[in-house]
């Protein structure tokens, strides 16, 4: 794949459409040396330099052109041991003498054209540059003897390759004034570039792939350093090389703009990082200190309301939004509350505290700019409401642009009517009582205290009164008359959190056509069955085609949107029908080993069609997205367009076992997972596993070893697992 086109359909793989173009125009309104400082660990150079190839050739077929920054210090270690030479380091600085620089260079420059090789053969033009960037003096000439600290950058060389279309490779060496080669810290290296350089995104490409919390074991996805930087320095487990780690990134990013960001990732998460919101390792920025007010009179003295009241209102256009906004206000000055906003307002989120009679607090209106997403200002609000607010609930549209971000901080929600509860911290009496309120009110179930559904209700009502303002000109004059802006137009959220409004009655939303398409290959067995029961039952999913050549020119029974006739589908047709983009989601509902051609055939038109995958043919493939909601990111599901679906059996067994990890016996002690199954996980092929008569009282092992589920539970949980399944009556 050559073109920009087939670049952001791989990128479509693992964001939406929308954030790729949000973050690419981002990118590319920069100087190209401006866009990213990635630097290599020389671990990665070793284990994954074929993905960091193919990672870097994506972005640079995109006209992307990062500022590569390598070392090389386990390759050196290795050379050094096997030399007869004892590495020597002191407070975590390699000590560099003479012979150990003679080595070093050598590698470094070894391990610079192995790179650029690497990349050449991938397509993407290189320059090694090993000199002529950093002037460095000596650190501690008496302690650490040949190592350098960076006193000067220059950019020509870095400049010239990105002008004549290569990308810059470099190694972390200096020279001082008077021309003595100096080893330098690539860590080092690459902040001082990026200083002098000033980037958007300075990467650190690691095979941890981010920061752990030391406690709880779990990756920190983002570090907001003006909110949190002092209170994360006290951790009793922020020591050593993590707590060094995170103030040289303070450093850094103090001297830079705000809009630049450090990020520490597994190379194989680089695309993922750099183009969706949820990003993949942990990122690090100076963030924004959030404003916090209880009070309307409090922002009036500090001549804040009237921006208050424009950010209320701001994408919301008609003439009756700032009116709906002044009612909103004055109802508002009568509860207590909670505002969060940044200094420039690029978010603003606003909580009613609970009373008697709404017992719980809510997020009555949230809303974000652009560039609030692009810089993690959401995050930052949210890491504050979840501080301040052990309960949660709020409401959202459900065509909303980003409602996978909300399932993703939820821990509950419900459906109905085009609109989504949310919520966290609740027992399961107070959710059930929250879902009873929302299930007979709806979005007012807490009073009409939510602007979004205020102004979705105006919007509608003032698109009915243009309606009937329309059908009156057309029987009282026959002169031309100006044709009213479609809705979506007239009060278009681009980047909204909580009000991307339907479309109206008979037309169809700009992004995306409602209901969506569905293809299903192989509706014969028990799964395209109850797979066709709930489609048939979702308002947002039509069936399109069903494909079994068993039943091929029979009616489809039990699906009542539409007559189906069973297809008997090929991958030709399927191919063709891809191109003409008949459907928009294909489900693979075929037996193991079936799928790929099929699968291949959409591939090969460049659709942007999603694929799930119900067999266990893609389950082990790092390219689709494994799709079990409860230990996968909703957000990454939802923004998938090849998607696994785990096995029933893997299922339950990764459930049960994923709370008690920590407490299992180390390896090589095994869990066992004694699994027992209906008949109908046989298959309906007649065979002994589904007779009844052979099952009754009786219980029926079959594959004990190598079972596809023991291996995809092992594969998912880290960790070798033993499955003994049965089938029974």
């Amino acid at each position: 794949m050559t073109t920009r086109g087939a670049i952001m359909h791989v990128l479509e793989r693992i964001a939406s459409k929308r954030e790729v173009q949000q973050y690419l125009a981002q990118f590319q309104s920069v100087q190209s040396q401006r866009f990213a400082v990635i630097k290599v660990g020389g671990a990665i150079l070793t284990e994954h330099l074929d993905t960091l190839c193919i990672a870097l050739k994506h972005l640079n077929q995109m006209n992307l052109y990062p500022v590569i920054v390598h070392g090389g210090g386990p390759q050196l270690n290795d050379l050094l041991l096997k030399a007869g030479v004892e590495p020597q380091f002191e407070e975590g600085i390699r000590i560099t003498d003479g012979p150990t620089l003679r080595v070093a260079r050598k590698l470094f420059l070894e391990e610079n054209l192995r790179l650029v090789d690497a990349l050449e053969y991938w397509g993407v033009k290189a320059r090694p540059i090993n000199a002529g960037v950093l002037t460095a003096d000596y650190l501690d000439k008496e302690k650490y003897k040949l190592v350098g600290q960076v006193t000067k950058v220059n950019l020509a060389p870095i400049e010239n390759a990105i002008n004549a279309g290569f990308l810059p490779v470099l190694t972390a060496m200096a020279e001082t004034e008077e021309g003595q080669i100096l080893n330098v810290n690539a860590d080092s290296a690459a902040q001082e570039i990026a200083r002098e350089l000033k980037p958007l995104k300075i990467v650190y490409l690691s095979e941890k792939g981010g920061l752990f919390n030391g406690e709880t074991g779990k990756l920190i996805e983002s570090i907001n350093l003006d909110e949190e930087y002092e209170s994360l320095m006290k951790e009793p487990w922020v020591k050593y090389g993590t707590r060094l780690k995170i103030r040289e990134m303070k450093k850094l990013l103090d001297d830079l703009p705000r809009s630049s960001s450090v990020a520490i990732i597994h190379p194989n998460n680089l695309e993922k990082e750099l183009f969706t919101h949820t990003g993949a390792g942990t990122l690090i920025r100076r963030g924004s200190k959030l404003n916090v007010t209880t009070s309307l009179q409090e922002l009036k003295q500090e001549n804040r309301l009237d921006a208050f009241k424009a950010v209320l209102a701001r994408d919301r256009g008609g003439e009756d939004a700032k009116a709906i906004v002044e009612h909103y206000l004055h109802g508002l000055s009568k509860r207590s509350f909670r505002a969060y906003f940044d200094d420039s307002m690029e978010a603003l989120a606003i909580v009613l505290d609970p009373t008697t009679e709404s017992p719980v607090a809510h997020l009555a209106t949230l809303t974000m700019t652009k560039n609030a997403w692009l810089t993690n200002i959401a995050e930052n609000v949210f890491t504050s409401l979840r501080s301040d607010h052990p309960k949660l609930a709020w409401t959202v549209r459900q065509d909303d642009e980003n409602l996978s971000w909300f399932f993703d901080r939820a821990e509950g929600s419900l459906a109905k009517n085009g609109d989504v509860l949310f919520w966290y911290g609740m027992d399961i009496d107070e959710s059930a009582q929250l879902q009873r309120s929302f299930e007979r009110d709806g979005r007012k179930m807490l009073g009409d205290i939510n602007l979004e559904s205020q102004l979705f209700s105006a919007g509608v009502a003032a698109r009915i009164r243009g309606q009937a303002a329309q059908r009156r000109q057309y029987s009282t004059s026959s002169r031309p008359f100006a044709r009213p802006l479609p809705f979506q137009q007239q009060s278009r959220r681009g980047y909204a959190t909580t009000s991307n409004p339907n479309p109206p009655l008979g037309m169809k939303n700009s992004d995306k056509d409602w209901p969506s398409k569905i293809g299903l290959i192989g509706a014969r067995g028990y799964t395209g069955q109850a797979l066709i029961d709930l489609l048939n039952a979702h308002p947002n999913m039509d069936l399109r085609h069903v494909s079994s050549r068993e039943l091929a020119g029979k009616k489809l029974a039990g699906y009542s949107k539409r007559e189906i006739i069973y297809e008997n589908l090929s991958p030709d047709d399927v191919r063709r029908m891809a191109e003409r983009k008949e459907v928009d989601c294909w489900v693979m509902a075929l037996p193991n080993g079936v799928c790929k051609p099929f699968v291949d055939a959409i591939d090969e038109t460049g659709s942007d069609a999603v694929i799930v995958d119900l067999s266990a043919d893609y389950r082990f493939d790092s390219r689709w997205t494994y799709g079990l909601p409860e230990l996968v990111k909703r957000q990454s599901i939802a923004q998938a367009k090849r998607i696994s679906n785990p096995g029933c059996y893997a299922t339950a067994a990764q459930l049960g076992i994923t709370p008690l990890l920590e407490h299992l016996a180390p390896s090589p002690a095994q869990p066992t997972v004694f699994g027992v199954s209906g008949y109908s996980g046989a298959g309906t092929k007649p065979s002994p596993k589904n007779d009844v008569k052979n099952l009754t009282d009786n219980l029926i092992p079959y594959s004990l070893t190598d079972h596809i589920h023991e291996r995809e539970i092992s594969a998912q949980l880290g960790r070798e697992i033993a499955f003994i399944p049965h089938v029974a009556v």
